[in-house]
C-alpha cells in the first residue's frame, strides 16, 4: 500500500510510523523533517497549493491519502467563547488551514485520476464540526471551519461517486490526542479519554481499513461510528 500523508504533526508523524511497521510506502509532506527512518520526506507548506501542485505533479499517485493538517490554536488565535472574541481574520485563518488543503489536495488528485481508481482521501475532521451534535457552542472559528470540511467531503463524496465510482473520501474525528493541538483543553478529561499519538494512529488505520467506496463522503470517529453532519 502506498500512503501519502500530509503534515508532519504528532498525529501525522504516528501515521507515518505505524504505516511504514505495517510495510506500507510511505511519503510524508510536512514543513520540517520528522525524521522516521524509511518514511520519504518533502518540504511543503500543504496550504500551499502551487507548491504541492509543483511537488506531486512528478509522484506516483499513491492508494491512500491522509490530510492530518489542522489549527485550534496558535499564538494568535485562542478558540472563542463568545461572539465578540471572533474576527474575520481568525475565520479565514482556520479556514485556509482547516478546510482548503483537503480541497486543494482533491482538485490535485481529480485532475490525474483514472475513472477505475480505487483511491482512498481521508481529512482529519472533528466532532465538534457537526451541526446537529452541537450543544456547547462557542469555538467559532474552529467549528465553522471544520463544518466547511465536512460539507467539502459530502460533495467531494458526491462528484467522485460518478467520475470515480472506486474512490472514496472520508473525514475521521481522532478523538482527544495528545498532541500540541490538545495541549491547552486536556483539563478534567474523564480517565482514559486521552489518547496518545499511536494509539490514534492504529485507530484510525483500522477505520480505514474498513471504509468501502458505499461510505464515501461521510464522517467517522476513531472507533468506526459515523458522526451525523
Amino acid at each position: 500500500m502506498r500512503y501519502w500523508i500530509m503534515g508532519g504533526g504528532g498525529i501525522g508523524r504516528a501515521l507515518a510510523a505505524a504505516c511504514l511497521e505495517r510495510g506500507d510506502e510511505v511519503m510524508l509532506f510536512s514543513r520540517t523533517n520528522p525524521g522516521i527512518d524509511g518514511v520519504g520526506w518533502h518540504a511543503l507548506d500543504n496550504t500551499d497549493e502551487d507548491a504541492m501542485g509543483a511537488l506531486c505533479a512528478g509522484l506516483t499517485l499513491p492508494n491512500r491519502v491522509i490530510n492530518t493538517v489542522g489549527m485550534l490554536h496558535s499564538d494568535c488565535w485562542q478558540p472563542e467563547k463568545r461572539i465578540e472574541q471572533l474576527t474575520e481574520h481568525a475565520l479565514l485563518d482556520h479556514l485556509r488551514i482547516n478546510t482548503w488543503p483537503t480541497l486543494a489536495l482533491a482538485r490535485l488528485l481529480s485532475a490525474r485520476m483514472e475513472r477505475r481508481q480505487p483511491l482512498l482521501l481521508a481529512a482529519l475532521s472533528a466532532r465538534v464540526g457537526s451541526i446537529s451534535d452541537n450543544r456547547g457552542g462557542g469555538w467559532y472559528s474552529y467549528r465553522i471551519s471544520k463544518a466547511a470540511l465536512n460539507m467539502a467531503i459530502k460533495n467531494l463524496g458526491v462528484e467522485w461517486a460518478r467520475r470515480f465510482p472506486l474512490a472514496c473520501v472520508v473525514g475521521l474525528h481522532p478523538g482527544t490526542v495528545a498532541t500540541n493541538l490538545s495541549a491547552p483543553f486536556r483539563a478534567g478529561l474523564p480517565e482514559g479519554q486521552l489518547q496518545t499519538p499511536t494509539q490514534a494512529a492504529e485507530h484510525l488505520l483500522a477505520v480505514l481499513d474498513g471504509i468501502t467506496p458505499a461510505q464515501s463522503g461521510r464522517l467517522f470517529a476513531w472507533d468506526g461510528r459515523e458522526i451525523q453532519p
